[in-house]
């Protein structure tokens, strides 16, 4: 490893922080890890790490790893409320059209592999409060809630989507906005009855169900309604929910403790940021790019914010500032278009008018009928992403 007296603060031990101090730690640099929470508590049930991620985990020297841990998707099906199939795809079809599978995992098992890359005592328990983005003639600063300033040549944003360092940097940027619809998540043994990967919508509603590895079942769903409403029994209103669809939705549902299933409204921001930095301070994950999960790119989006990051600062060498620049111009186009996209498919699932549903349905049937690749040919921008190399 090359030897460096370059220091960087990393706020936030998400998957985008962890990822980004792995890479820089493999590049010589001191780093720093802040995080509200210690020990890392990973939020979130399961996560699907598609092609373009995993070329990120190759990247980092982790990609078969995680190949390893996880499940993999094999074909799964849209279906409608009552079990017919919309619309089909084949995992054989979207290795050969991407190289490599939809692999899904626990999300617990992504960072401690991630966790594995840097060195104990890496991360620091610390809330930021305030950023100083310093300049050519000084460092960048955080301050932590407790009043303790952390200085470093480079200051990385990873603070997830309510990122205080974010609004630190660009004040009048909006907030990010409801998307209308709110999720909940859980794992939940594999149920007894056979198991329709894929997911199923309704009107305005969504039931995802993707295999783990050792018996398991990530199942995720959605629905529209105001913001802010919190049942006291998640169970018993996803039941009320779900429990009329076709099996195994109503036993995975039945399945999942309340303690286990995870409540989360789902806001997005429609108005990308002018950059993914300010001075010496670079901006990633959903603290720079928070999208809906539709299209399953934010922690992809993350690992992708990176490695690249990473890879533009050694092009040049180790110069922060003329390195964040470029990372802007590298990510911020396509983190754009990915947020944008990822809102599309979430509208099209919020439909709730009868018609509506039944044009949309009738349009993705008849469109995988004339393709079998239908349905994964719109990704084929997002999975093409290689990591950043210097022309």
């Amino acid at each position: 490893m090359a030897v460096s007296t370059r220091t960087v603060v990393i706020v936030g031990a998400g998957v985008g922080g962890l990822a980004t101090a792995a890479a820089l730690h493999r590049d010589g640099w001191s780093v720093r890890v802040l995080e509200k929470h210690l020990p890392v508590e990973p939020v979130g049930a399961g996560i699907s790490i598609a092609p373009n991620g995993l070329r990120a985990l190759d990247t980092l020297g982790v990609g078969d790893r995680v190949r390893g841990l996880a499940a993999i998707h094999g074909d799964a099906s849209l279906r409608t409320p009552d079990g017919r199939v919309v619309a089909a795809s084949s995992a054989d079809a979207f290795v050969r059209r991407f190289g490599d599978p939809m692999v899904l995992a626990t999300r617990a098992a992504l960072m401690e592999t991630l966790l594995s890359l840097v060195p104990e005592g890496t991360l620091r328990q610390g809330s930021a409060v305030d950023v100083d983005p310093g300049d050519a003639d000084r460092p960048a600063s955080v301050t932590t809630a407790d009043g303790e300033v952390h200085r470093a040549d480079l200051v990385v944003a990873g603070d997830g989507i309510w990122s205080p360092l974010r609004r630190r940097l660009f004040p009048d940027h909006p907030a990010p906005s409801y998307a209308g619809f709110t999720t909940w998540r859980a794992v939940v043994p594999m149920p007894s009855t056979p198991l329709a990967t894929g997911e199923t919508w309704g009107r305005g509603r969504v039931f995802g169900v993707m295999p783990l590895a050792d018996g398991l079942v990530y199942w995720y769903a959605a629905a529209n309604r105001p913001a802010g409403g919190k049942h006291p029994d998640p169970r018993a209103e996803l039941l009320s929910l779900f429990g009329g669809w076709h099996d195994p939705i109503p036993e995975l549902v039945g399945s999942a403790g309340n303690n286990a299933i995870l409540h989360l409204d789902v806001h997005w921001s429609d108005s990308p940021l002018p950059a993914l930095h300010r001075g010496r301070v670079a901006v990633i994950g959903d603290a720079a790019h928070p999208m809906p999960p539709n299209l399953g790119q934010g922690g992809n989006q993350a690992l992708e914010d990176a490695v690249d990051l990473a890879a533009v600062i050694a092009h040049h060498g180790d110069e922060v500032l003329d390195a964040l620049p470029e990372f802007s111009a590298l990510r911020l186009p396509r983190t754009t278009d990915v947020v944008r996209r990822s809102r599309r498919m979430g509208a099209m699932t919020q439909w709730e008018s009868r018609p509506a549903v039944a044009v949309r349905n009738t349009l993705l049937r008849l469109s995988a009928r004339l393709s079998p690749d239908t349905a994964i040919k719109p990704l084929d921008s997002i999975m093409a992403w290689r990591p950043f190399t210097a022309a």
